[in-house]
């Protein structure tokens, strides 16, 4: 197989030629290297290759799944995995080794994935570009050097975009799937809370507002990755609703006509940038012409608020694994272990009371609640459209980790609210949400488009998407590196 017809299957695809004997797992890896080996010197996106465990695993015969024998990547934050070291992106986590599978990672070794390395992130997935200084040089978009593959999943979104793997892992705790999903010009979901396990070493990340998720070019990679995750694990604090069988199958019939909820506007009321504004037009357009009802609003949601209560939530959480590393190694981080946004986080957890904390917790819950009213009210909206970033991919160092002010960082007039004042929503809501590729800048940017849905409903997302992909086809873009 070349490379160029690798890249021209999504990772269903390639199973079924693993499956037919068209082609085999070994093959498939060496290939995700030799595409590894092309891209990563500028794109900077993989790290931790642990080739010699993922040839053992072909070799000790791959559980037969819907994902047997294609190249898989595993963000370098989470998906607990013995045989992956991690840095979680920081300099005070360099090398770390899990004593554990998380149940997610035995899920996608049973769907057959041969994984082979992990991906950059932020140190502790702050931010929205893979810049920490652990690795050394900041993971940078296939489709511009000059530009941010988003965050925090940022090495798996540029290694998709790039063609060095079909899917990766990702995590989305304030939008770290759907961010470099539009930033990458990618499919990406982050499903409803607790959809997918988090065990069995945590039981919530952020207060369950952080979750798991996937990058993917097809939409139905994006299902059939989902399909082979679902579903509590032993212990879990608490349930998603449970889906109605599965969600491959779902997607193969077109959704029912929706309403859907449109606004041009952030949620703090001021315009997006004109390219984004041209995203939501082009996406609304589209709908309407697929026969959906679509309608202009403004959801009213004190953005504000809601970032002041996240901001305080992910202090506390960074501040605890800053804590816990500091007491199992004995000491305290030394000045170069953390980035400067670390060191300012884990300055404001501090600060914070456990009364604080819970107030955090209440006042995102509140805001849920009036999100889920939103879609409920007499109009009975079946998604919210809004852009997925409100400016087109940042240019490399303008969200460099070294700011120790956490809350300037976050909500400064030039901070990341500023730029990403959507995606955070849908995690402190609990609702799924995806951003969908179907627009690009004049300057050949990908501008994602965003959908909320209600909690349970990524079946209703997942069969709007793949209308739109049908309508408007992205898989075949692959950057040309």
């Amino acid at each position: 197989m070349r490379p160029e017809e690798y890249r021209s299957h999504d990772a269903l695809g390639l199973a079924d030629l693993v499956r037919s004997g068209q082609v085999s797992a070994d093959e498939l890896l060496n290939l995700a290297l030799e595409q590894t080996a092309a891209t990563d010197h500028q794109i900077a996106a993989v790290v931790y290759m642990q080739v010699e465990r993922a040839r053992r695993a072909i070799a000790a015969g791959l559980p037969d799944g819907p994902f047997t024998g294609v190249p898989f990547l595993i963000k370098d934050l989470g998906c607990d995995a013995v045989d992956f070291p991690t840095s979680m992106g920081s300099g005070f986590y360099r090398d770390f080794r899990y004593t554990v599978d998380s149940e997610l990672f035995t899920r996608l070794e049973r769907a057959g994935l041969v994984t082979f390395a992990r991906t950059t992130s932020p140190e502790f997935g702050i931010g929205p570009t893979g810049e920490a200084r652990v690795y050394g040089r900041p993971t940078r978009n296939p489709w511009n050097l000059d530009h941010v593959a988003g965050g925090s999943s940022a090495g798996s979104a540029a290694a998709v975009a790039a063609g060095v793997v079909p899917i990766a892992h990702g995590s989305d705790g304030g939008g770290s799937v759907r961010i470099p999903a539009s930033s990458c010009g990618l499919f990406g979901l982050k499903p409803t809370r607790a959809r997918l396990p988090d065990g069995p070493s945590t039981g919530e990340g952020w207060a369950g507002m952080a979750i798991d998720g996937f990058l993917t070019r097809s939409v139905r990679d994006s299902a059939a990755l989902i399909d082979a995750t679902h579903g509590p694990d032993l212990g879990t604090p608490y349930y998603a609703p449970p889906l109605d069988g599965s969600l491959l199958q779902a997607m193969s019939a077109p959704p029912p006509r929706l309403r859907i909820a449109y606004s041009t506007l952030s949620f703090t009321g001021d315009p997006v940038h004109p390219d984004c504004r041209a995203a939501i037009e082009h996406t609304a357009a589209l709908c309407g012409r697929l026969g959906h009802e679509v309608i202009e609003a403004d959801p009213k949601v004190d953005i504000h608020r809601f970032m002041r209560s996240w901001t305080n939530i992910v202090a506390c959480g960074t501040e605890l694994t800053v804590r816990s590393r500091e007491s199992e190694l004995g000491r305290a981080a030394g000045a170069d272990e953390l980035d400067g946004v670390t060191r300012g986080a884990v300055a404001l957890g501090r600060t914070l009371s456990g009364a604080d904390y819970l107030e955090a917790v209440n006042t995102v819950h509140d805001i849920g609640r009036e999100m889920a009213r939103f879609l409920a009210d007499e109009r009975r909206f079946d998604m919210l459209l809004t852009a997925t970033l409100a400016e087109p991919p940042a240019e490399i160092g303008r969200f460099k980790p070294d700011n120790d002010d956490f809350i300037d960082y976050r909500m400064g007039p030039h901070g990341v609210m500023a730029y990403s004042p959507f995606t955070a929503l849908a995690n402190g809501t609990g609702q799924p949400a995806m951003s969908v590729p179907l627009h690009w800048s004049d300057a050949g940017l990908p501008i994602g488009t965003h959908f909320m849905a209600r909690a349970g409903d990524e079946a209703l997302l997942l069969q709007l998407a793949a209308q739109l992909e049908q309508a408007d086809p992205w898989f075949t873009r692959v950057a040309p590196l």
